[in-house]
């Protein structure tokens, strides 16, 4: 299974990825050893999107990454997550 998730950073910027291991992705980006977001420690999951093809995967993170309507549709159904998780706790 593939993972599509949205973490959040206590500083509030949000940062989209995709992986095989949710857990183990995670682990890194939370220890320092993700480039992209070793600046934005603590990261908190808030969303993940599960498929079985990785190429269904990958395509749903560029669309959400590189189209801003199919992220502020995301946004509009995470309206009260992404609120709750604005107000940082642990």
């Amino acid at each position: 299974m593939y993972a599509v998730y949205l973490l959040r950073a206590k500083n509030g910027k949000l940062y989209i990825g995709c992986t095989g291991d949710l857990k183990k992705r995670l682990a890194l980006h939370n220890n320092g050893k993700v480039a992209s977001t070793r600046n934005l420690r603590p990261l908190k999951l808030i969303y993940s999107e599960f498929f079985v093809s990785k190429k269904d995967a990958f395509e749903r993170e560029a669309k959400l990454k590189y189209h801003a309507q199919s992220l502020r549709r995301l946004k509009e159904r995470l309206r009260e997550t992404l609120r709750q998780s604005s107000v940082w706790v642990g």
